[in-house]
């Protein structure tokens, strides 16, 4: 369980991961060390980079499956056989 100062300090950062706004750097580590040591805090940093890269997929946002492909490069079918090898 996080401190209500741990998680109203996450929940503004994920906020601005959210809607694309700069992060500082020490923001970012603290987010992402938090994230390791609590699953609540993972997930809340998940979703807000699931968000950042598509915000309109409502139905993983708000289930909070899936990767958020941190790299910005999901896949959501083939249209060839070569794109299926590319992905491999």
């Amino acid at each position: 369980m996080l401190s209500t100062n741990y998680r109203l300090r996450l929940e503004s950062i994920c906020r601005d991961i959210a809607s694309g706004t700069e992060v500082s750097i020490d923001d970012m580590i603290w987010a992402q060390k938090l994230a390791k040591a609590n699953t609540s805090a993972r997930g809340m940093l998940a979703t807000a980079r699931r968000m950042s890269t598509n915000p309109n997929d409502s139905f993983l946002n708000n289930l909070n499956i899936g990767d958020s492909d941190s790299s910005g490069r999901q896949i959501r079918g083939f249209d060839s056989p070569d794109e299926i090898v590319d992905w491999f």
